[in-house]
């Protein structure tokens, strides 16, 4: 008999059911796949939601708060049922609720939730989950607590201890990812993706009824809170979890959930906004799960809280002095000093697990940090930093998590940190009032944040009490590294941080997106001699620039006189110095702060000076455009960036049509596609292949014109005409050439595919 407790429960145990269940192969599958459906839901309903909110990085950072709190309900309501109900009564009330998540099956927006305001997006976007998928992930998220406390009760030989079950279903949530990136989305449109999950969770259904036949086989005495295992089967329930433990596995869950969206947000706005690179994040998140919650862990708690404060140095070097480093290493290195931050972390709570008895509070506990740790990363902080300060402060925050040692107390560790915040206030007070020179500013605070973390770094090994003291020292200054002397100006909004900022020798003023400049102003244009005027266009903007070719086109095929021209993405506007006398000009801007930033004469020039009367559009350019049925242009430019990163709702054949829908008969469609990541041209031309149109396209490549003045960017633009004879003066043009799909599928609102872009990207590359 104890053969067949470790692997089946053989027919007529109980009296009730006639077959074997192989009881640990099952529930394992189990949770796999519901692991599995678990985090598939997450890329797939963020790219349906994506279009709606211009494709910014903050989708995916909200959607993280949205499904780690629907989680922490998932977890809460586990441990109800499993301390309040006899056991087949909680699965005949969870047997329920899977079946009324049928009724949002297959999965999809719902109705009433097109177009999102203008502001609160964060509040908009959150109802938007709740009320589309919020039940089908809820009914998902409870399974894993649920079928490791329905475990403890197999009688199976690991029945003791389950928790090892957890990090094997993180196996299904880490390959839900990845087969998403790498076959899901490149092979499958999104309405067949909704289907496949919907066939997933019927299986999970029948799956999740196999677990409870093996679980019922055994008599059931006690709600299943109270029982843990059969008093033949281990040692009895241990006591409550104690409070100070309960703020141990807080602290634990919060900051690498914190980290996940801290790091997403730091790779987009800071290193690069690759597409997908707000995968990379969870899915190591994921990965330390599978690494840390195994009977035998891998990598030991000791290893790691000696490795982590190195681990430290560098994260401060790669955040903190990042030109200096190549973009390869600060993008790896930063995932790698994330990897053993979260790996401790997750070590250590599965160090401190409590009884199985305990365990379903033991996962509610660690969802709550989880979901602190997203609201604050993920809600608060885009609201008090101006820049993603959060991402250096989580990672010093990781190691005040470290075992204390060498005698230190919790009592100890807070005289400390109390001592040191006292320290921290005179020094920012010494700071702010001009200790330092604003010259020389940037450069020694930075020298000092390094200082110290390297300092406190290796404090811990020994002196925990200084490392502590040392690290509270570092926070103001990470604070004060916004008063950079070039940072004019810092804006934050859900769709990333805007920047106004000096060139080193002072002689032009940039707005800076992320990682990509939207404009350029040479800083002459404000002296007082200049007078009122048209500030010179400079960066992609530029009188010789490809978008420029493309509007002098238009007028030449309209012999100079074009009516109404349109611009979906506004920059620093200097694109509006173009406009000749008689044009109405009309700019669509999803983002409010670079509206504002734009518009204000003291940053720049463009707005005021060429187009004050300019018609300011906010909200996403399809949802807006579409708005205005009886609006004609003759010319439509397409420039919208979120950092480097194109929105893809932007380049679908939906969207095409749509703008050609809005263009006279004559009018020409320019779109601006340069980007460091992903090959487009033919993704745009596959679409004109298929709609007829005429197309010339203008590359990095091409023979580009090489008098350009200082501070002229080149360009990848693609030009969009009816009829080829439209394109005037660019068919004669060397630097604007015909391109074709070369065997490219053209993207749909319901298909696109990013890493075939990126694939093409890199084997373009010389």
């Amino acid at each position: 008999m104890q053969q067949s407790q470790q692997t089946s429960l053989p027919a007529g145990e109980g009296g009730q059911f006639g077959i074997a269940i192989p009881v640990l192969q099952v529930f394992a599958g189990t949770l796999f796949l519901s692991a599995f459906l678990l985090f598939s839901v997450q890329p797939f309903f963020s790219k349906l939601v994506l279009p709606k909110l211009g494709g910014s990085p903050g989708v995916w950072s909200v959607a993280m708060v949205f499904f780690q709190s629907v989680l922490l309900l998932g977890y809460t309501y586990a441990h109800l049922l499993t301390r309040y109900l006899k056991t087949k009564h909680a699965m005949l009330v969870h047997a329920l609720v899977l079946l009324s998540a049928c009724l949002f099956l297959p999965l999809g927006i719902a109705s009433g939730w097109d177009t999102p305001p203008a502001e609160y997006q964060e509040i908009w976007l959150l109802g938007l989950f709740a009320v589309s998928v919020g039940l089908p992930f809820f009914a998902v998220s409870a399974n894993a607590p649920l079928l490791q406390a329905w475990f403890t009760q197999t009688g199976h030989k690991h029945a003791a201890d389950p928790y090892f079950l957890y990090g094997a279903s993180n196996i299904g949530s880490f390959a839900s990812l990845y087969l998403y990136i790498l076959v899901l989305e490149p092979a499958l449109k999104l309405g067949t993706q909704s289907l496949l999950w919907t066939a997933g969770y019927l299986g999970l259904i029948v799956s999740i009824l196999l677990c409870a036949a093996a679980v019922l086989r055994r008599p059931q005495s006690a709600p299943a809170g109270q029982s843990g295992n059969n008093a033949s089967d281990g040692p009895s329930p241990a006591k409550p979890i104690p409070a100070r433990r309960i703020l141990v596995y807080l602290g634990l869950a919060a900051v690498p959930s914190a980290l996940t969206i801290a790091l997403t947000a730091h790779i987009a706005v800071d290193i690069a906004s690759a597409p997908f690179m707000w995968v990379v994040p969870l899915s190591l998140f994921l990965l330390t799960f599978v690494i840390a919650f195994k009977t035998r862990p891998l990598i030991s708690v000791e290893f790691l809280s000696g490795l982590l404060p190195f681990a430290a140095i560098l994260a401060a070097t790669v955040i903190f002095l990042p030109k200096i480093l190549p973009l390869t290493f600060s993008l790896g290195a930063n995932l790698v000093v994330y990897f053993i931050a979260v790996l401790f972390c997750h070590a250590r709570l599965y160090q401190l697990r409590p009884h199985a008895s305990q365990l379903t509070a033991f996962y509610l506990w660690m969802s709550v940090g989880g979901v602190l740790g997203g609201i604050f990363a993920g809600l608060i902080a885009p609201n008090i930093f101006d820049w993603v300060a959060e991402y250096p402060m989580l990672m010093l925050a990781a190691l005040f998590l470290l075992p204390l040692k060498n005698g230190a107390t919790s009592a100890s560790v807070s005289k400390t940190i109390a001592f040191g915040a006292a320290l921290t206030f005179l020094f920012w007070i010494g700071l702010t009032r001009g200790w330092i020179p604003d010259v020389q500013r940037h450069e020694v605070i930075v020298v000092l944040i390094i200082t110290l973390v390297v300092f406190a770094a290796l404090a811990q090994l020994k002196r925990q009490a200084i490392a502590h003291i040392l690290l509270v020292l570092t926070v103001p200054l990470v604070l004060l590294l916004q008063l950079h002397p070039s940072i004019v100006h810092t804006e934050r909004s859900f769709f990333g941080v805007v920047k106004v900022k000096d060139t080193d020798d002072g002689a032009y003023r940039r707005m800076v997106h992320g990682t990509t400049v939207h404009g350029s102003i040479a800083m002459s244009a404000f002296e007082a001699e200049n007078g009122e005027g048209s500030p010179e266009p400079l960066a992609y903007y530029h009188e010789t620039g490809e978008m420029a070719a493309t509007l002098h086109a238009a007028r030449a095929s309209t012999s100079g006189a074009l009516g109404h021209i349109g611009v979906v993405g506004l920059g620093t506007g200097s694109f509006l110095c173009h406009r000749n006398a008689g044009e109405t000009w009309t700019v669509y801007e999803i983002d409010k702060s670079v509206i504002d930033v734009a518009s204000n004469p003291s940053y720049f020039r463009f707005i005021s000076d060429c187009g004050p009367d300019t018609k300011m559009v906010l909200g996403d350019a399809r949802l807006t455009l579409d708005a205005e049925p009886d609006r004609k242009f003759d010319y439509l430019l397409i420039d919208a960036f979120s950092s480097d990163s194109i929105p893809v709702h932007l380049m679908t054949r939906e969207a095409i049509n749509l703008f050609f829908s809005k263009i006279g008969e004559n009018g020409l469609l320019a779109m601006h596609i340069s980007n460091r990541y992903l090959e487009l041209a033919s993704v745009l031309a596959a679409i004109a292949e298929i709609d007829g149109y005429a197309i010339r396209f203008a590359s990095y490549g091409a023979d580009q014109n090489p008098d350009r003045p200082e501070q002229v960017f080149k360009a990848n633009v693609m030009v969009f005409a009816r009829d080829e004879a439209d394109l005037g003066p660019l068919l004669d043009d060397v630097r604007w050439q015909p391109v074709s799909a070369n065997g490219t599928a053209p993207w749909t609102d319901d298909y696109s595919n990013i890493v075939g872009a990126i694939i093409r990207h890199e084997s373009g590359k010389d």
